[in-house]
């Protein structure tokens, strides 16, 4: 049998014979010679990183706060306290002369004071230009900063599981560190405190503590994301919010300060067993279209069962898939109608103050005042109640001043359109007023 290894065999022999009678064949380098050159060592990786990193930043703030530790020590005349806090985050410079930073909301809210470090040192105050909590986006100015790195943006539409990624930021405090892996996923939807975030890219690269904020790119270096969160079940599952989304919330709070917030232009109730069965409905889940206030696709009857492949169990569900839309978004919805289940394209509406101010005074039958101002609470003012409304079934009346609707503060009537626009669903609202100095509360019927 011949065996494949008998040349081999043979070539070494012969080249150890050589060996023994020219020398080495392998020569020594030169005194001072590198094995391997900088350049050589330079991979993308490297590049994308050298290039990005001047234009990521640390990002500290400082909340000093004074209030009351419960709403009764204002009117027994007890005296506030004050409460400091210290967070450190991220942040990418994604407008070297507009001094513009990309972080995320949570990294930056309530602060009072914010502190900005660049790679090489140099340290800025900045403002908040804008926040949208919704979307866990913040756009900051530094102060007295110009012609600044900045990075380049990519494009999130073509994004590729599998693609190499690099992310970069401050975990625990450690300036610029960097850690790298792919895209484990894309279009995930994750559930926070706030309610669900949809269209995240899911990836392994190391993102910790301190790295909110801070940039997710491709290995050309673009911005493909900006890391948010991540899972504490396991190690190497982390999320970054997509730069297209991200860009289209800067351009919105650069152009009119915030975000318009959408919906669907419906109202709806969740289901209950004796409406599952009467539609034919395997279990009592979905939003039952009770009113269709904007013509569009969806018709009173229907029941909404997904949007986007993410199931609708209720309506706070339903509120949370569509907290982080932006209005003309195209969204996939399967809906139980006559006994069928079809798939309908719906598109997102504005959800205006206008339309929130009209709907509220049906709906709960409160006509909102001038801000009241109350010392640590703020308030609002009920300018009129409607008859026959829920808040006058409540006993609400002109001159009571709001301070709290389902669980949320109530200072202005950006506040108050906010409340409604979160809880237009409900069918029961926590609501808290100040009346002749004393704090009341009940639970509205709607």
């Amino acid at each position: 049998m011949l065996s494949f290894h008998t040349p081999l065999n043979i070539l070494s022999a012969a080249l150890l014979g050589l060996s023994l009678i020219c020398g080495p064949l392998s020569m020594p380098l030169p005194a001072g010679a590198a094995p391997s050159s900088r350049e050589q060592r330079m991979t993308p990786t490297v590049r994308a990183v050298s290039a990005v990193a001047p234009a990521v930043v640390n990002i500290t703030t400082t909340l000093h706060q004074r209030r009351a530790t419960s709403p009764f020590d204002y009117f027994f005349g007890l005296p506030e306290r004050e409460y400091q806090s210290e967070s450190i985050g991220s942040g990418v410079i994604i407008d070297g002369k507009q001094a513009l930073v990309l972080t995320n909301a949570h990294v930056v809210n309530g602060a009072n004071a914010i502190s900005v470090r660049l790679l090489d040192g140099r340290t800025f105050d900045a403002d908040v230009v804008g926040a949208e909590p919704d979307f866990d986006l913040a756009v900051l100015r530094l102060k007295n900063a110009g012609n600044l790195p900045s990075v380049r943006m990519g494009d999130s539409s073509d994004l590729m599981p599998g693609e190499s990624v690099i992310a970069i930021g401050n975990p625990f405090g450690f300036s610029h560190t960097v850690t790298t892996g792919v895209i484990s996923a894309l279009d995930r939807s994750i559930k926070s405190d706030e309610g669900i975030i949809t269209d995240l890219i899911q990836t392994d690269a190391a993102i910790n503590p301190g790295n909110s904020g801070g940039p997710l790119l491709n290995i050309l270096g673009e911005l493909i994301g900006i890391n948010t969160a991540i899972d504490a079940r396991g190690e190497g599952i982390g999320f970054a919010i997509p730069v297209n989304k991200a860009r289209a919330v800067v351009d919105a709070i650069l152009e009119q300060g915030r975000v318009t917030p959408s919906w669907l232009g419906i109202l709806g109730q969740d289901m209950d067993p004796r409406a599952a069965r009467a539609l034919g409905l395997p279990r009592p889940e979905g939003l039952l279209v009770t009113e269709c206030p904007v013509k569009g696709e969806m018709k009173p009857g229907d029941v909404l069962l997904t949007l986007n492949g993410q199931q609708v169990t209720d309506r706070a569900a339903y509120l949370s898939l569509l907290r982080n839309r932006q209005p003309g978004e195209s969204i996939r919805a399967e809906v139980a109608r006559r006994g069928k289940t079809i798939t309908l394209t719906l598109k997102t509406l504005p959800f205006s103050d206008k339309e929130a101010e009209r709907l509220a005074e049906r709906r709960w039958g409160v006509v909102p005042g001038k801000p009241a101002g109350l010392r640590g609470m703020g308030g609002l003012y009920i300018a009129s109640v409607k008859a026959s409304s829920p808040a006058e079934r409540l006993g609400l009346r002109s001159g009571d001043i709001l301070i709290a609707l389902g669980g949320q503060r109530v200072s202005s009537t950006d506040d108050y359109r906010d409340a409604f626009r979160r809880n237009y669903l409900s069918r029961q609202l926590h609501v808290q007023i100040v009346r002749d100095r004393r704090v009341l509360q009940a639970r509205m019927v709607l």
